[in-house]
């Protein structure tokens, strides 16, 4: 099967190498996708024989058709504890500065593979991202009409609200949101009421997320004080144990957006990220005010493409 896919103009290997997952696709020189492969071989938990093992297993057939294509990956794998670190590029950063600085990883049997570094703030309260900054430069790419001035936010266990001017990265911040709800939901006494609670219908858990976010939004005192009323609702029979977790949520990406939104007018919203999560964000946004937001597929792959064409790898 890989022949076949590999004979059908194939351009580019391209990875998106996270802390827990793998995911890679064939590409054709238009960004058409011919292969999809995952694996559960992050960084965190590779397979015998680490990440030279993890590449062939999920990739080797597809140089082995085509030992000259290309291989480019974002994410992780170019961290610290990855396979070879790509040093960070400072703000302000655009798809061609992250072309001139892919850290190259030889491989067995010849070629290597590129890895995109991440983007990093270093002012008084610094900042990073690793993958985002893939994402940025294929959306980009699907949208060159928000290269002029943008905000984007990309939903996720830690959510990142960049600002992008003149094609670049100009700036950026990191909200701890996805990573805060499970540390509550599995190891504090505001996740125990919907332990052994059955799920909450639909209609319900969208009301108690809207509550959650409004508490926020009409609270003017930050999320501190309003953690524990997803425990205290619960205990005087205001809010049901089955949705005080959707209820938790809003308080969270409601905080997120309290900040996030802050300092007067804002260009439309661009959210990148997994689908149901963004239709919270979605959520959220309309309870704020905010304008409708678009919501982009497929940046990570128009990144990738982006930043190879940007870096001379494509030859076709």
């Amino acid at each position: 099967m890989a022949g076949t896919e590999a004979r059908a103009g194939a351009a580019l290997i391209g990875l998106d190498w996270g802390t827990t997952a793998l995911r890679a696709w064939l590409l054709d020189a238009g960004g058409g996708v011919l292969a999809t492969r995952a694996a559960p071989h992050g960084i965190m938990q590779l397979p015998e024989g680490g990440f030279p093992a993890a590449f062939a297993a999920i990739a080797g057939d597809w140089r082995a058709d085509h030992p000259e294509l290309p291989a480019l990956a974002a994410g992780m794998v170019g961290s610290a504890q990855g396979w070879r670190e790509a040093p960070y590029r400072e703000c302000p950063a655009g798809p061609e500065d992250l072309a001139g600085a892919l850290t190259r990883v030889p491989l067995a049997g010849g070629g290597a593979l590129h890895v995109i570094p991440g983007v990093a703030r270093f002012d008084a309260l610094p900042d990073v991202m690793r993958g985002e900054e893939t994402q940025v430069a294929g959306a980009l790419a699907l949208h060159p009409e928000m290269a002029a001035s943008a905000l984007l936010v990309l939903p996720g266990t830690h959510s990142k609200w960049v600002r992008v001017e003149d094609g670049r990265i100009r700036s950026f911040r990191t909200f701890m949101t996805g990573e805060l709800f499970s540390v509550l939901r599995g190891h504090s006494i505001l996740g125990r009421p919907a332990q052994g609670a059955a799920a909450a219908a639909p209609e319900e858990a969208a009301r108690a997320f809207d509550r959650g976010v409004a508490a926020v939004r009409e609270g003017g005192e930050g999320l501190a004080p309003l953690l524990f009323s997803a425990r205290a609702l619960v205990l005087a029979e205001r809010l049901g144990a089955a949705e005080s977790l959707d209820y938790l949520s809003g308080l969270l990406i409601g905080e997120e957006l309290r900040c996030g939104l802050a300092g007067g007018a804002l260009p439309r919203i661009t959210l990148i990220g997994e689908d149901a999560l963004c239709a919270r964000y979605r959520r959220a946004l309309a309870l704020f005010g905010s304008a409708e937001p678009r919501w982009l597929e497929g940046a990570t792959i128009a990144g990738l493409l982006r930043v190879a064409r940007a870096a001379g790898l494509l030859t076709r």
